[in-house]
Parts: C-alpha cells; sequence; structure tokens
C-alpha cells in the first residue's frame, strides 16, 4: 500500500466544514485539526469526538491545549492509537505502517512545511503534528494532514522535515510518533451518537471546578503588560495559548452540541458561541492595548464570556449532569 487514504490528492482536497473560512476560528490546533481531517477521510463525522472540550481549563499561564482523549476515539470510532518506537529512520519506519495501512501522527519542523507560509514556512522553528498519507522516498515526496487541510512537501523540504540533510555525525532524528489502527468496520451513526451523550456526561463530571475564563481575565491585564515590550511576534504566541485556544475550544463544543441534538442545546450552543466570539474580539483588543500601551480596558474585556461560560455549564448540567 502506497497510502492509508489512496485517492487523496491535495490539489483537489477539500477541508471539512469544520475549516470553513467562514467560521470564527478556521482552524483551532494542529492535533485536533489533524483529526477532524483524518475522520473526514476515513467519512466520519468528527463532531462526535467534541465532548472533550467542555473540560477546558486556564492553567496559570495559558489555557489547556485541548486534544481528543485517545480513548475516545476507541470508544466512537474502534479507532486505536498507539506510540511507535522510533529506532531507525523515521521514514523507514512511516514506509513500513503505510504498507499495513496505518496513518503515523509524527512531530515535525514547521519550518520546512509549505502551508505554513507566511507563519513559520523558512521563517522559524516550530513543533507541530501531521498525519503522513503517502510517502515516497525515491521521489522525496509526502502527502500529509496538517492543520485545517492536507498537503504535499516535497525536495529540500522533504529533505528538511526528516532531516536527510544533516551530517552523518548529528544526532539522530527521534520525534515523537504515534500509529493509529482503523478497524476492518466503521461503527454506526449510532452508536456514535449513543457513546458521544455518555461521553459529555463523562467529561461534564471533569470540567473545572471554578470559572477558567474569570481566573485569566483576573490576571490578563498584568500579563498582558508584561509581555508589551517583547517583540511582537511573541503576541501571536501569547494569543494562540491563550484567546485562540479557548475562543476554538468552545466554537467546537458549539458544533458538538449542534450535531448532537440543536434544539435541547439551543441556548447552550448560543452561550458556547459566545464565548468563542468574546475571544476574537478581545484578540483585536489585545492588539491595540499592546500597540498604545493601554492595558486597563482589559480587565473588564471578558466579563461577555465569563457569564456565557456560566450559563452554559448550568444549561449543560441540567441536561447533560
Amino acid at each position: 500500500m502506497t497510502a492509508v487514504f489512496p485517492g487523496l490528492d491535495p490539489a483537489a482536497y477539500a477541508p471539512h466544514a469544520l475549516h470553513s473560512s467562514e467560521r470564527m476560528w478556521p482552524e483551532t490546533n494542529c492535533y485536533v485539526d489533524l483529526w477532524i481531517e483524518v475522520l473526514s477521510a476515513r467519512g466520519l463525522g468528527p463532531e462526535a469526538m467534541l465532548g472533550f472540550t467542555v473540560t477546558q481549563d486556564f492553567e496559570g499561564d495559558q489555557f489547556t491545549f485541548f486534544k481528543v482523549p485517545l480513548e475516545d476515539l476507541e470508544s466512537l470510532y474502534d479507532i486505536r492509537v498507539t506510540e511507535l518506537a522510533i529506532f531507525d529512520r523515521v521514514e523507514a519506519h512511516v514506509a513500513e505502517q503505510i504498507r499495513r495501512g496505518r496513518l503515523c501522527l509524527v512531530e515535525m519542523d514547521s519550518y520546512f512545511m509549505p502551508d505554513t507560509q507566511g507563519v513559520g514556512y523558512r521563517q522559524e522553528h516550530g513543533k507541530t503534528t501531521v498525519g503522513i498519507n503517502r510517502l515516497d522516498l525515491a521521489g522525496r515526496s509526502m502527502d500529509y494532514f496538517h492543520n485545517g487541510g492536507f498537503f504535499r512537501v516535497e525536495g529540500a523540504d522533504f529533505d528538511g522535515v526528516f532531516q536527510l540533510d544533516q551530517p552523518e555525525s548529528s544526532i539522530p532524528f527521534l520525534p515523537y510518533t504515534e500509529f493509529v489502527k482503523f478497524p476492518d468496520r466503521q461503527m454506526t451513526l449510532a452508536h456514535q451518537r449513543e457513546t458521544a451523550s455518555l461521553l459529555l456526561k463523562r467529561h461534564f463530571a471533569r470540567r473545572p471546578h471554578g470559572n477558567p475564563i474569570s481566573a485569566f481575565a483576573a490576571v490578563f491585564p498584568t500579563q498582558v503588560e508584561a509581555i508589551a515590550d517583547r517583540p511582537f511576534g511573541y503576541f501571536h504566541k501569547y494569543a494562540f495559548n491563550t484567546l485562540r485556544q479557548f475562543g476554538a475550544n468552545f466554537e467546537l463544543l458549539a458544533s458538538h452540541l449542534a450535531w448532537l441534538d440543536k434544539a435541547s442545546y439551543e441556548h447552550a450552543i448560543a452561550d458556547a458561541l459566545k464565548i468563542s466570539e468574546s475571544a476574537k474580539t478581545v484578540q483585536f483588543q489585545l492588539a491595540r492595548a499592546i500597540t498604545r500601551k493601554k492595558f486597563d480596558p482589559l480587565a473588564s474585556a471578558l466579563d461577555p464570556a465569563v457569564a456565557a461560560w456560566d450559563r452554559l455549564m448550568d444549561d449543560l448540567g441540567s441536561k447533560a449532569g
């Protein structure tokens, strides 16, 4: 087997609707975005997996980098994900797994990925996770899932992502790698809906004890003032790990609830979207605050999101608790 999903072509690939440009956050984070596209390529609905988003918390300097629990993937879709030991060349391990119909998720350097043009490509080194669908070692070409799409890397960039251009004396490239075992038969939609409802209840019981957006709002102006004199590029990293993480997280929660039962969760969906919208608005306010060196307005900027989180949890408690 030369590809896990043989019919996919990066030039003709259409991303899933969860990555539509019309959404507030067309991309979320590399791991969740990758799974959205992989499940879609498999013919499965990624909305079913998103109940875990209700557990997101503020971790003091960042919001939880939300990732779908691997046990949820197994419960919902009978998809099993396991760490792949790397003791030889990475590309040799990946090629073997592709032959066996398994997708490898590999941590790589976005510096060599053309799909990050204007952000990381040939500008800065950054760790990111990709799902390798097709690998042509002789032709120095790879097709891969990354963020909200499906792409190809080749030539010098191919050499770069696998560190083939390094001296023989350099430290071996041993990235963290997972491999995905797909089932012979798809789980039914009825099974996915029933399981997703149960998982939402379990995750709701694991929600933060206090309002995480309120906790963030209490330190937000101070944190921003502390980073105001740093290079402007740091602003993007801070915003990604705070405002974007919870904004994207709750937009995905809204999509999950709409998939489960749009009518029953009408108010919860509205509050989840309010949180997402507030994060987007405050991100623009954050940029202005840093430019103008005026931080006091940030103290109340998150009030709508704080109130929406409380209403959201109350509503979910009456249904999923």
